[in-house]
């Protein structure tokens, strides 16, 4: 029977990878995921291994995250005092991976930098990473430049996976318009996003939608007979340029 249900975070263990083109809302994702599991009682710790792009990174919210008791790895040069932007891991990475790996209560949220240039960074650590129960989650956007074509998404999808060395086991929308996100983007996103899923062979695992709308959207979909999981997502981080 088909119906809308809320996505259980608590049921998150392990290592939960989340790759995706430049853009996506990989790290918004991210760090509402790591939030959230937090509150839900998991001992969270979020890599950054985004070693590409120095904009809008997870470092960013380093300081927030330790503070309200989530462990953060960030690169050796990031965060929003350091002007230095230099491809430099930490030791600790790996250590982080292994714990998960061992812990039920232990969830090591790993936000990868886009393409597979980012993705890179990742084959570093395929090996611990394989050996253990892992989730690698490609998020899709249909509304972001390059990637509006399920076709075009999937080779994105190859592409990371073979600079990984690692395999994407569902597919998660994160369809949305910044602030003018609606239930009708919402809406109009989910055959892109089921396109995507079928054509890469894995499941839809859930569908973000922004507070703002996320009851109407519920609505919304439930009268469309949607069969989905819906994900509440903090609110998409501002931009420099739009204040």
């Amino acid at each position: 029977m088909a119906q809308v249900s809320d996505f259980d975070v608590s049921q998150l263990s392990g290592v939960l990878i989340v790759c995706g083109h430049y853009g996506v809302g990989k790290t918004a994702f991210s760090l509402s995921l790591a939030k959230d599991a937090f509150r839900a009682g998991k001992h969270v710790t979020l890599v950054d291994l985004d070693v590409v792009n120095p904009y809008f990174r997870s470092s960013d919210q380093a300081q927030s995250l330790r503070a309200a008791g989530i462990s953060v790895i960030t690169p050796v040069y990031a965060g929003p005092d350091c002007n230095i932007d230099m491809p430099a891991l930490t030791g600790a990475v790996a250590p982080a991976i292994e714990r998960a790996s061992s812990d039920a209560g232990e969830l090591c949220i790993i936000d990868v930098g886009g393409d597979d240039a980012g993705a890179a960074a990742l084959g570093r650590f395929s090996r611990t990473i394989a050996s253990a129960p892992y989730e690698m989650w490609y998020v899709v956007n249909r509304y972001r430049a390059l990637t509006r074509d399920p076709h075009e998404a999937c080779e994105v999808l190859y592409e990371i996976e073979r600079a990984s060395r690692l395999r994407a086991t569902a597919i998660v929308a994160n369809s949305h318009l910044m602030g003018d996100t609606d239930e009708d983007a919402i809406s109009q996103s989910l055959p892109f996003a089921r396109e995507v899923a079928c054509a890469a062979g894995l499941p839809l695992a859930a569908v973000c939608v922004p507070a703002s709308c996320a009851d109407a959207a519920r609505e919304r979909l439930s009268q469309e007979g949607a069969d989905v999981v819906l994900y509440q997502i903090d609110p998409y981080r501002q931009t420099p340029w739009s204040n």
